[in-house]
């Protein structure tokens, strides 16, 4: 059997509980599923299959979530800073409350900005918590998407995405190079406080994480932490390749190293990862987005999610899909990133996504999908 986490993560993650630190553990949260109603009820579209014209994998299982709709839409932020967006969510548990840091996309730039909740679908904004850095510096144009780990009582440490280059104002959506930056707090909430002298790691040439290298879940296994980043390459043609990298380290204040070989193939096009264990069967899943192509361009177009017994082994085969247009309730096209938690015989999956017949990057609100417990692969298409 593969053995457990040293400690095992309650997950409401990018991204969830399993991430907000060490000490957590898979108790109820105060969230409760919601009967079908409007919004499941509303999913009556022609069925979509997806294919890509460049022949990129598709996910031909489904582990279908029941989705709810959103519950933080954008705009109203304290300092509306999230009057263009809000997106690219990481929520974790803490003493009664979650905690949300999503992408609030504003007039300075995408930051990271707080919410709370006691339920998981009313929530309280408190604006950002990181600021931009100094023009050149690493986080200069954006300083998002907040991971956060808790490796002991007042030790809280959050590793987040930055980069100096976005598109022109208003939007200043971030582009390559994503970058792991780090950042440490005594609490859930913070305050952080960054360090730049420490580099968990960076994108390296000739390899699959050249482009990006940008922050993922974290866990404690066997005595190591793991970090199931988010790798980007270039191919022959120019194109972007994406999948899930994963770095160990045994100082969270030092490097990382980052394995020889990621954890799924380029060409599978999947970023970011939040991971749920299951006990009942001894059982990893990783959710993650996937990105399609098609006369949009490329976007997110779906929520995937892989399965393994083995933390450090993932057969691409293993995969099915969460959440797409087939079974999302309001967005239509786009489908974002997702953070999971185990609440009351549900697995919640908090995503983004965008209520308008678009593929835009701006506009987008965060919505919550439920899926059953204990959590099984599935074993032949829908």
């Amino acid at each position: 059997m593969t053995e457990q986490p040293d400690e095992r993560p309650a997950p409401f993650s990018r991204r969830r509980l399993l991430t907000a630190g060490a000490a957590a553990t898979a108790a109820a949260l105060p969230l409760t599923p919601a009967a079908p109603g409007a919004a499941a009820a509303a999913v009556g579209r022609d069925r979509w299959t997806p294919s890509y014209p460049d022949g990129r994998p598709t996910a031909t299982l489904r582990l279908e979530a029941q989705d709810e709709g959103p519950v933080l839409r954008h705009g109203g932020s304290p300092d509306a800073g999230d009057g263009l967006g809000a997106r690219d969510v990481w929520v974790y548990r803490a003493g009664g409350t979650l905690y949300m840091n999503y992408d609030a996309a504003g007039d300075r730039g995408w930051l990271a900005a707080l919410a709370t909740s006691k339920d998981g679908r009313s929530w309280t904004k408190h604006g950002p918590v990181l600021d931009l850095g100094a023009p050149g510096a690493d986080d200069s144009g954006s300083a998002g998407y907040g991971v956060t780990y808790r490796n002991g009582p007042g030790d809280w440490h959050m590793f987040y995405l930055g980069t100096p280059h976005t598109s022109p104002p208003p939007d200043r959506v971030p582009a390559f190079p994503y970058l792991t930056l780090k950042a440490r707090g005594s609490g859930p909430a913070g305050p952080w406080t960054k360090t730049p002298d420490v580099i968990p790691f960076r994108p390296k040439a000739d390899t699959y994480y050249s482009v990006t290298a940008s922050p993922g879940h974290v866990v404690r296994h066997r005595g190591e932490f793991l970090q199931f980043f988010s790798a980007s390459a270039l191919d022959s043609t120019g194109a972007t390749l994406r999948t899930i990298g994963l770095a160990r380290t045994g100082d969270l204040g030092g490097p990382w190293q980052i394995d020889d070989r990621p954890v799924v193939p380029l060409t599978e096009q999947i970023e970011n990862s939040s991971l749920y264990y299951e006990p009942a069967h001894d059982t990893w899943f990783l959710f993650t987005n996937h990105v399609g192509l098609d006369e949009h361009g490329e976007y997110t177009d779906a929520i995937w999610v892989y399965w393994t017994r083995d933390l450090l082994h993932w057969d691409p085969a293993d995969k099915a899909v969460v959440l797409d247009r087939n079974n999302c309730a309001w967005s239509p096209f786009v489908i974002g990133l997702p953070s999971v938690l185990p609440s009351k015989g549900k697995l919640a999956v908090f995503y983004d996504g965008r209520a308008a017949q678009d593929t835009s990057h701006m506009g987008r609100d965060v919505a919550l999908a439920w899926l059953d417990l204990p959590l099984r692969p599935p074993t032949s298409p829908a």
